[in-house]
């Protein structure tokens, strides 16, 4: 595995990480587009500290990732049935 050890800064804190080269993109991308949240919610909201904005941006993202989850669980269900259906289809029309 290649890793590599990368900086990155959220909520003006600085963090040392070690992962993968793979990950190295998503991982900036992702410190970015919290850090872009802070900052609306920054101006938006009156807030007391940074974890107030931080507490924020995770309720968010993790509010996102239910829905998202729930969204692929329906897809996969309705898409189960519709394979069960047309195997059921195919295997009476070649025992005709």
């Amino acid at each position: 595995m290649d890793e590599i050890t990368i900086n990155i800064n959220i909520a003006d804190r600085p963090y040392r990480l070690t992962i993968t080269r793979e990950e190295e993109e998503r991982v900036r991308k992702a410190a970015d587009i919290i850090n872009d949240r802070i900052r609306n919610y920054a101006q938006s909201y009156a807030y007391k500290d940074r974890q107030d904005l931080l507490a924020m941006a995770a309720l968010q993202y993790a509010t996102s990732s239910l829905l998202f989850e729930s969204e692929v669980a329906f897809r996969d269900n309705h898409l189960t049935e519709k394979l069960t259906e047309m195997d059921q289809l195919l295997s009476n029309h070649l025992k005709s």
